[in-house]
């Protein structure tokens, strides 16, 4: 029996939050589902943290993952735009974790790393690398929302397991242990 699995990705935002659903069965991954939640400009901040709430849960239990992969926020110059982000992945998170689904994290650099083979592509970049890992037939409508589709596929890629006669390690090191003659 082949196993499925789900995983949300999340490109976090207090204007735009894109979100995007891949389901894995087997070697094969597909989107189910990518778009974006547009939060009210002119509301106030905590309103637009209620709305991403209540939008995701709709969302997760729509879906029902089994993961969410969220982008982590990245420091720019602005430091109050980065804490609404924190924010916003809070809240993304929190509405997750009250589904006891389980939450990863990665930076913006090991996305674009882990999907394009380069840590500086552009979202442009990302975008078309997702349109053929998916196979899908047109550039998801927004960049957003391929962001997001990435960042599931990040986690997808980060959290397979390495197997070796039989066993299955979770990472190097646990690899590494159990075959002291491997080393590099």
């Amino acid at each position: 029996m082949i196993k499925e699995k789900i995983i949300l990705g999340i490109d976090p935002g207090t204007v735009v939050l894109g979100y995007g659903i891949i389901k894995l069965k087997g070697q094969q991954m597909s989107c189910l589902h990518c778009d974006v939640i547009k939060l009210k400009g002119d509301d106030d901040h905590t309103l637009r943290l209620k709305q991403i709430f209540e939008a995701l849960t709709i969302i997760i239990d729509k879906y029902n993952p089994d993961e969410l992969a969220i982008e982590a926020p990245f420091f720019g110059k602005n430091v109050q735009s980065m804490l609404k982000l924190g924010r916003a992945q809070g809240v993304a998170m929190a509405a997750a974790l009250q589904r006891d689904i389980p939450v990863f994290e990665y930076s913006p650099r090991k996305v674009k790393q882990s999907v394009t083979g380069n840590g500086n592509a552009s979202k442009e970049q990302l975008a078309v690398m997702v349109q053929r890992l998916l196979g899908l037939k047109e550039l998801p409508k927004y960049l957003d929302a391929s962001d997001a589709l990435s960042v599931a596929i990040c986690h997808h890629f980060q959290s397979k397991t390495i197997s070796s006669a039989g066993k299955s390690f979770s990472n190097w090191k646990s690899f590494l242990g159990s075959n002291p003659d491997r080393k590099v």
